[in-house]
C-alpha cells in the first residue's frame, strides 16, 4: 500500500509546484552555463585578471547568486525525490523515516552549507 507523503520536507506545496521551481531552476542553471561557455568563446586566452574582472561585474555577481540559489532549490528538490521514492518501507522496513529523516538533514545541512560558502566566496564576506 501507498502511502501519502508528507510535505513538510519538500520545498513547494505540492509535486507540481516542485516540478515547475525545478525546471525554472535548470533554465536558470543552463542559461548561466552557456553565458560562461560564451564567455569563454570569446575570450580564448583568458587571464587570471579576466576573469577576476568578470567576477568583479556586479551583474555578474548576481548572475552567480542566482545561479547558486537555483542549484540548491534544484538539488533539494531532486534529493526529496530520492528520498521518498527509494527510502520507503518497502526497501528499508521499520527503520525507512528514520534513514529517510537522517538522509534529508545531511542534504539540508550539505546544501545549506554549499549556498553560505558560494555566497561568502561571491561576495568576499
Amino acid at each position: 500500500m501507498v502511502s501519502r507523503v508528507s510535505g513538510a520536507t519538500n520545498l513547494g506545496r505540492n509535486g507540481l509546484h516542485d516540478w515547475v521551481l525545478q525546471r525554472f531552476s535548470a533554465i536558470v542553471l543552463a542559461i548561466y552555463t552557456l553565458g560562461l561557455l560564451g564567455w569563454f568563446a570569446v575570450n580564448p586566452d583568458f587571464s587570471y585578471g579576466a576573469w577576476r574582472g568578470l567576477f568583479d561585474a556586479t551583474w555578474m555577481k548576481i548572475a552567480t547568486l542566482a545561479a547558486i540559489i537555483a542549484l540548491c532549490a534544484h538539488a533539494w528538490i531532486g534529493m526529496w525525490t530520492i528520498a521518498t521514492d527509494y527510502l520507503t518501507s518497502l526497501a528499508l522496513g521499520k527503520a525507512a523515516t528514520f534513514v529517510r529523516l537522517l538522509f534529508q538533514a545531511g542534504c539540508v545541512i550539505l546544501i545549506f552549507t554549499y549556498l553560505v560558502w558560494g555566497v561568502q566566496i561571491l561576495w568576499g564576506l
